[in-house]
């Protein structure tokens, strides 16, 4: 596992969202499973993490896989790892990964999130939506 992924797998598992200043690149984006467009920038891609921290139940690590990917904006390999996980929202259960794409300077410079199965989804998304306008966000569905 690299340095970068570990320092996110631990700040997570923590919940410490102070931890992630060192694990995020500064124009860091956050593809979420239940929103279109991406949420950018560190601030506000700590901000979703910490409702999404709220929402899901038992969350835990069980897998991880090491590669080489592109981000959406670059066409070239990229380091990437993916961190597997379980959780549960509202009474169902998730598995889903977490995609992290690191920048040249090791900080993670893309976070993709991917959750199964649909009914698990539907149900992080009516949450997520729930505390998005809890939050003054704008819902997380769109």
């Amino acid at each position: 596992m690299t340095d970068a992924a570990q320092r996110f797998r631990t700040a997570v598992e923590a919940r410490d969202l102070d931890a992630f200043d060192d694990v995020f690149a500064a124009d860091v984006t956050f593809h979420s499973p239940v929103k279109f467009a991406p949420f950018e920038g560190r601030e506000v891609v700590k901000q979703v993490l910490a409702l999404v921290m709220a929402v899901f139940e038992d969350f835990r690590y069980v897998g991880e896989l090491q590669g080489a990917g592109s981000r959406a904006d670059e066409g070239a390999p990229v380091p990437s790892e993916i961190l597997v996980f379980r959780a549960s929202v509202d009474g169902k259960a998730l598995h889903g990964i977490d995609m992290l794409q690191l920048d040249e300077d090791g900080k993670v410079a893309e976070l993709t999130v991917m959750v199964r199965p649909q009914s698990a989804l539907h149900a992080l998304r009516d949450a997520m939506n729930r505390a998005m306008t809890e939050a003054g966000f704008a819902p997380a569905a769109s």
